[in-house]
């Protein structure tokens, strides 16, 4: 059997599915320069997907005036995180464009996923292709997928779209860390992300353990030439001052580790909510690299930026159970689900926090840049000129904004799973679209980009 990530010889930065087209001349979008427009997209199952997609269908029915131009919000988009059921989005929407909001809902939202695979999973038909140890029920997953939404599709056909780049990420089983589903994190492994089925990955991010097995991809690590990324050289220097202690710095010696190929010849994926429920680490990673490294900086045209908008999509759950009025124990799978979900949603939290916190940190930077010039004799206004505001925002869509207890209550007690009434998806799309709209934050960021 063919690999599912074949190799390459040598790693070309021109090409492949990379997020630094973003900042490119002629690259995907042909939107607003100075405006950077992030969306982070949770797992959660069904839950997830449909209110992501309701966040969506708001940006799309949103119109906005930039420089004379009337056009919908969903145009400012730049890039796309998804983590496991907000993959199916995220992958959903650079593929299709428009088509989706007439063909997601049908296809993938109103359907009964889960029924389907576990009968597919019981089936004899089945049994001699599960028999083998390269095909478990996520590859299962990832056919049917393929059936009823992604048709085949690979992220090659996903480089010329004119779209925003869609970022899924899976978890590493045996580290820990981020699987990125970028020809950035490909290069390092040696292989052609080009070649992988979006439906392959969809199934990795949501490769739930226990329930579902772990994806297996080959690792090339070490033999095609792969430059580190710009900001490797800064992170790694002991005399940088900036040098940071947190995720960049971790995110370096996660590099080290996949380069190990001798050691590590495959790598072992499940369900990208164990690192990052959320989906905004990679960002959180970003942010740090930018700060970090002035090689960066300079690559990126980091300076015409005057927005960066992170808007997170939080679809986070907190299904009643009576357990602790019981003095039995939960069940083993039970336990097992539960024990990985709540270390998940503290984590969640944390990284909006840490979000808000780069905000408040780079408005600090940029006041003691103009406070020197100032102190060295420039008036305030030739001094706030040469130090122009970047703002940062940070838009939390999250079932906790909901005022109703009762409303509340009905939406943080849906299950995760790939199957939910179809009231319950059309509820939840609603309520995407309203929490975003009717945010303080989304008020103040539609202000700023008109």
């Amino acid at each position: 059997m063919a690999p599912v990530n074949p190799p390459i010889a040598s790693a070309r930065l021109d090409i492949g599915y990379r997020v630094d087209r973003l900042f490119k001349p002629g690259g995907p979008r042909q939107n607003d320069p100075r405006t950077l427009v992030l969306l982070a997209f949770s797992g959660g199952g069904t839950r997830a997907a449909a209110l992501s997609y309701g966040v969506l269908e708001e940006l799309r029915r949103t119109q906005i005036r930039v420089r004379g131009d009337t056009h919908p919000l969903i145009d400012e988009v730049d890039l796309i995180a998804g983590v496991s059921g907000g993959s199916f989005t995220a992958l959903s929407y650079a593929l299709y464009g428009d088509r989706l909001f007439t063909e997601f809902a049908p296809r993938f939202l109103k359907r009964d996923v889960q029924g389907e695979l576990l009968a597919r999973a019981l089936s004899p038909r089945a049994w001699p292709k599960l028999a083998s140890p390269r095909y478990g029920r996520s590859e299962l997953a990832a056919d049917y997928y393929d059936e009823i939404l992604f048709g085949g599709a690979t992220f090659d056909d996903l480089l010329h779209r004119d779209g925003p780049v869609a970022v899924v990420t899976g978890t590493d089983l045996s580290t820990g860390a981020r699987f990125e589903f970028t020809q950035d994190h490909f290069d390092l492994m040696c292989s052609d992300l080009g070649k992988v089925r979006l439906a392959r990955a969809a199934a990795t991010s949501s490769a739930v353990p226990v329930v579902l097995t772990p994806v297996t991809y080959r690792n090339y690590g070490g033999t095609c030439g792969a430059p580190y990324p710009v900001w490797v050289s800064d992170v790694a220097r002991r005399d940088n001052p900036n040098r940071p202690a947190g995720r960049a710095l971790l995110r370096y010696r996660e590099i080290l580790a996949i380069e190990d190929s001798g050691n590590r010849p495959y790598l072992h994926v499940v369900d990208g909510g164990i690192s990052d429920n959320l989906g905004p680490r990679g960002m959180l990673e970003a942010f740090e690299e930018l700060e970090a490294s002035p090689q960066l900086r300079a690559s990126t045209d980091f300076a015409q930026l005057r927005h960066i908008v992170v808007i997170v999509v939080n679809s986070r759950s907190t299904p009643s159970t009576n357990w602790d009025r019981s003095p039995t124990p939960p069940g083993l799978v039970a336990e097992l689900l539960q024990s990985s979900i709540v270390p998940i949603d503290h984590f969640s939290y944390e990284s909006v926090e840490l979000l808000k916190d780069i905000a408040q940190r780079w408005e600090g930077l940029r006041k003691l840049k103009v406070l020197e010039r100032r102190l060295a004799g420039e008036t305030r206004r030739a001094a706030e000129d040469a130090v122009p505001v970047l703002t940062f925002d940070t838009i939390d869509v999250s079932f906790d904004a909901v005022t109703d207890e009762a409303e509340r209550r009905y939406f943080v007690n849906l299950p995760t799973s790939f199957s939910l009434p179809d009231e319950a998806v059309d509820r939840l799309r609603e309520l995407g679209g309203r929490l975003f709209r009717e945010s303080k934050s989304t008020q103040s960021l539609l202000r700023q980009i008109q």
